[in-house]
């Protein structure tokens, strides 16, 4: 890495302070190999668009966004989520996605393109959680004229029943509150202000063709309106003022949709949380500089991979980079889920978002704005949370039909209550009218007395009242929140713990997986060979003196077994020797010539064939060692001086700490647990022996392409497979199984091909995931259940179908309070997931 670093600008010279914050030009554009491997990613060499979309009340609006969008110019794929309001979009190079988003405006939903600053860690995100916070402190004025009207209205509603209650006889004899134009005038302000944005969108819904949620609230609030001001008006109805509906209704749905807001916004905690460890700032310094005098604060967004920063205690680290001078500990807990302050010093990488505990350190940029791994994140978690499960698919296309559903039924609870069913059951208006004047009551009971006029008007006014509670009560909002919100905190819940899932697709796909198929090298093991025995051959020739030699020779190469054995020597504190002629044969050895050194010239170090190469013979003594450390599980690298085999070093990557209780737990929750290797059979046998597999559930010596193959094999069998690996030759694999997961300390071609990544780089986390997913889709079936459930129930009871029977019925305004708490009751369960799902440790044995 360079040393040199441009000098910090002079911050009275303005043009070079002025850098550029400009707008991508570009999308980000899918054609990495995950995109091309899964039937459920997107074409390779397609752009994808992110839109804000504003004005989506229910699953009906998302139906209505995604069909916009399914018809512009260029539009291959679009999801809409409706809790994070935001619409993504794969188009192909013809597509305007300024033109696609106006289109959108348009037809009712203002949307606007949302764009990256290049080299900026302050996003779009940052803008969105900003208003988000906003709209927050808005609604709390919001709540508390929700809360006034909804009061009122009670105190209409007491005007209706005969009570005994001292407190509440005084109540209904409250001046003005109990008179009949009191409620008129609360209900014409209302839907007036409070009321206003509800019936102006559900009118413009019904003006465009797309009737939508707000479009149900507003026919049913507007119907008891006008029917009330009509009885007012025209007293010889004999119809009831109920203006105390509507109010109710009204106050029901702004309560309801100021709470459901209020827990969507707790919803998407882990997304806010995130990008708030954005920080704002940075403290430029020259390469040269070793004191804090001539730093510059500038944006963060404007830092320059290449430059130098300095990070005092208790900052924030505001890009990816390395450190240079200085030592620390560093808060990683945003990034890793773990809460263990890490030990970081001079050529350690250290990320954005991390904070700074204890000393000065300075580190040169590396990766700045959407490119560092605090952005990435973001953008993997935004993602997820835009991408739908399957399972929501049911509930999307009934919500694409819902309120034309609702409408004709309403319709034929009109119809049938007019025609029907007030004439066949006369007795059931008790229940229905309940608090009408009893003199009305009377007329409509005893038809004998009754002139055709008052009696069609009040069998009018029954079968209304009935057709605005349908209207009213129906809530396709729970269904097209059960999915997403669930969803949201599900993937928000993993990224706090450092699991990164790219899609509720991927989510509903990792609950269903029975076998767990990992790589060795680099997974199951730390992936850093260590040297495990050194054992001389020849008289006179020690082990230390044998190290000594191989860690020369080796010293002219970096294969992972040449680190091992330079790193075994320079901890016995053994210095390299003077060589020369150094030579590399891939696959086979090394050679180097020996300077000043009496006792050898020539040394080679390598496998049997290097050395067959050059005329070493083993005997069979040698070859019987080799053979104890290679069943051991280890690397034998033999050692010859001239030519003669003169020693053996065995060398062993060690499992992780934490693999063999992860194996065994994946194991009682009913996975079947298999590892393929390419490495020798001898050295994954050993592993799968400390494991505590059986031979047939691994396999050694498998090419990259091969395990594709294998993994097929499985999948072919009837089997949901799970792949997880690290390296470049498993990215393949990590494509063909139906989960591939990767650790984070993987190559960046693994990361991108995985869908589920481990940033806190523990196998443990594995169990944790499983353990996320299955949680997420229980709450997922309960919101399911409780939205159709809801719908099936209440329907049928506010159009009177238990009328006759048992006298059960809905009036307006409580129908609306069921609708509003139909919607909240989803969100909070799907928040409850946060308390539900404890994160997995490696020493945890049951599920």
């Amino acid at each position: 890495m360079s040393q040199l670093a441009p000098s910090p600008p002079d911050p009275t010279n303005q043009t070079s302070t002025a850098r550029s914050a400009q707008p991508q030009q570009g999308p980000v554009t899918s054609d990495s190999p995950r995109n091309a491997a899964k039937g459920n990613t997107v074409p390779a060499n397609t752009e994808t668009w992110v839109l804000d979309v504003e004005g989506m009340m229910c699953a009906g609006c998302v139906s209505t966004v995604e069909k916009k969008l399914a018809q512009c110019e260029g539009v291959r794929a679009a999801t809409v989520n409706l809790v994070t309001e935001v619409a993504a979009i794969d188009c192909d190079q013809t597509a305007d996605p300024e033109a696609i988003a106006q289109s959108l405006t348009t037809a009712g939903y203002p949307s606007k393109l949302r764009q990256r600053q290049a080299q900026s860690g302050l996003t779009a995100e940052a803008d969105w959680l900003a208003r988000k916070e906003t709209e927050q402190q808005q609604q709390s004025l919001q709540l508390a004229i929700a809360a006034t009207l909804l009061t009122l209205s009670i105190f209409g509603h007491l005007q209706h029943l005969t009570l005994t209650n001292r407190v509440a006889q005084a109540l209904q004899s409250i001046p003005i509150i109990s008179t009949l134009w009191f409620h008129g005038t609360l209900a014409t302000l209302t839907l007036l202000f409070p009321a206003r944005q509800i019936l102006v969108e559900g009118i413009q819904g019904v003006r465009r063709g797309t009737p939508n949620m707000n479009t149900l609230v507003t026919l049913g609030a507007l119907s008891a309106y006008f029917a009330s001001v009509a009885a007012l008006v025209f007293p010889g109805l004999g119809w009831e003022c109920f203006f105390d509906e509507p109010v109710m209704l009204l106050s029901f749905i702004l309560v309801g949709r100021t709470l459901e807001q209020r827990a969507r916004f707790q919803a998407a905690k882990s997304l806010r949380s995130l990008i708030a460890l954005q920080p704002a700032s940075a403290r430029l310094i020259s390469a040269t500089d070793s004191s804090d005098t001539g730093s510059v604060q500038i944006p963060a967004s404007q830092v320059q991979i290449g430059e130098w920063l300095r990070v005092l205690p208790g900052e924030k680290v505001p890009v990816d980079g390395t450190i240079t001078t200085g030592q620390t500990t560093l808060d990683e807990s945003m990034l890793t889920g773990e809460s263990m302050p890490v030990v970081k010093q001079a050529g350690d990488p250290v990320v954005a978002g991390s904070l700074n505990q204890s000393g000065v350190i300075t580190l040169e940029v590396t990766k700045t704005g959407a490119d560092t791994t605090l952005g990435q994140m973001i953008q993997l978690v935004e993602t997820a949370q835009t991408r739908k499960a399957p399972i929501q698919g049911l509930a999307d296309l009934i919500s694409g039909y819902f309120t034309y559903g609702v409408l004709t039924c309403a319709v034929l609870t009109f119809c049938f209550w007019y025609f029907i069913g007030t004439p066949l059951w006369p007795e059931v208006a008790q229940s229905t009218m309940g608090h009408m004047h009893q003199a009305h009551m009377h007329q409509l009971s005893d038809t004998s007395s009754l002139g055709p006029t008052v009696t069609q008007s009040l069998r009018w006014l029954i079968s209304l009242k009935l057709a605005i509670a349908v209207v009213v009560v129906a809530c396709p909002c729970a269904l097209g929140l059960a999915t997403p919100t669930a969803i949201l905190v599900g993937s928000g819940i993993g990224a706090d713990r450092g699991i990164l899932i790219r899609g509720g697709d991927i989510l509903e796909a990792t609950h269903r997986l029975d076998t767990l198929v990992f790589d060795k090298t680099g997974t199951l093991t730390t992936g850093s060979p260590q040297v495990t025995d050194a054992l001389p051959l020849v008289p006179h020739l020690s082990a230390e003196r044998l190290l000594q030699l191989a860690a020369t020779a080796e010293s002219g190469t970096r294969h992972p077994l040449a680190i091992a054995i330079q790193t075994a020597a320079a901890e016995s504190q053994l210095p390299l020797l003077t060589a020369q002629a150094f030579h590399t044969q891939a696959g086979l050895g090394v050679s180097a010539q020996l300077i000043d050194q009496p006792d050898c010239q020539q040394i080679l170090l390598g496998n049997q064939a290097w050395l067959s190469q050059h005329d070493c013979p083993i005997d069979a003594d040698t070859r019987s060692r080799a053979s104890a450390l290679a069943t051991a599980g280890k690397t034998v690298v033999f050692v010859a001086i001239g030519q003669q085999v003169s020693g053996l070093i065995g060398v062993s990557d060690r499992l992780r700490p934490e693999a063999a209780k992860t194996i065994q737990h994946l194991q009682t929750l009913g996975l079947n647990v298999q590892i393929l290797s390419g490495d020798r059979q001898e050295a994954a046998d050993a592993i799968g022996a400390q494991l505590g597999l059986q031979p047939s559930q691994v396999s050694a010596e498998v090419a990259p392409q091969e395990k594709v193959s294998a993994i097929a094999a499985i999948q072919q069998s009837g089997h949901r497979v799970g792949f997880i690996g690290d390296g470049i030759n498993d990215a393949p694999a990590l494509a063909q199984a139906d989960v591939g997961i990767a650790l984070n300390s993987g190559t960046e071609v693994a990361i991108e091909t995985a869908d589920i990544v481990l940033i806190g780089d523990t196998l443990s986390d594995i169990a944790t995931t499983l353990a996320l997913s299955r949680a997420t889709f229980l709450k997922i079936r309960q919101n399911l259940t409780w939205a159709f459930g809801y719908n099936l129930i209440c329907i049928p009871l506010a159009a009177g179908v238990f009328l006759p029977a048992l006298g059960l019925s809905l009036n307006p305004g409580f129908a609306g309070g069921l609708m509003a708490l139909s919607s909240i009751t989803v969100v909070i369960n799907s928040l409850l997931l946060r308390f539900t799902v404890k994160p997995t440790t490696a020493n945890d044995t049951t599920s």
